[in-house]
């Protein structure tokens, strides 16, 4: 038997030998968060779509990243699409698949919020 098929048997056996004795991990500590940002670089047609989507297309109420709001900021686009991603993925039950915005969402567990911007944490 070469190396590759004997490596290759090892894990199979590893693997037989351990169905069922798997525990899922939390990598989060307790009372902590998740929430869903926009992707560093993400081009800028992108986030104007993600934030089209999520206040106009999906209930979501976007004023705290319109004019007036806590999160508005005119000159940030990444900033007031992330906030809108992140209602939107909290209001979804923060399904893993509700950041994805086309591969331009990430979901982070440190707290985006910087000065008066909140972003949403729903328990």
């Amino acid at each position: 038997m070469t190396k590759a098929q004997i490596c290759f048997s090892f894990i199979i056996l590893l693997y037989i030998s351990s169905v069922g004795n798997f525990m899922r991990v939390n990598a989060q500590a307790p009372g902590q968060g998740s929430w869903c940002v926009a992707k560093p670089g993400t081009p800028i047609e992108q986030l104007v779509k993600n934030l089209n989507y999520v206040c106009s297309n999906s209930g979501i109420h976007c004023e705290v990243v319109s004019k007036g709001g806590t999160c508005y900021d005119p000159i940030n686009l990444y900033n007031s699409a992330s906030v809108a991603m992140n209602l939107y993925y909290q209001n979804q039950g923060r399904h893993y698949s509700k950041c994805d915005f086309e591969g331009s969402g990430i979901i982070t567990v440190t707290d985006p919020s910087c000065g008066c911007c909140i972003y949403e944490f729903y328990k």
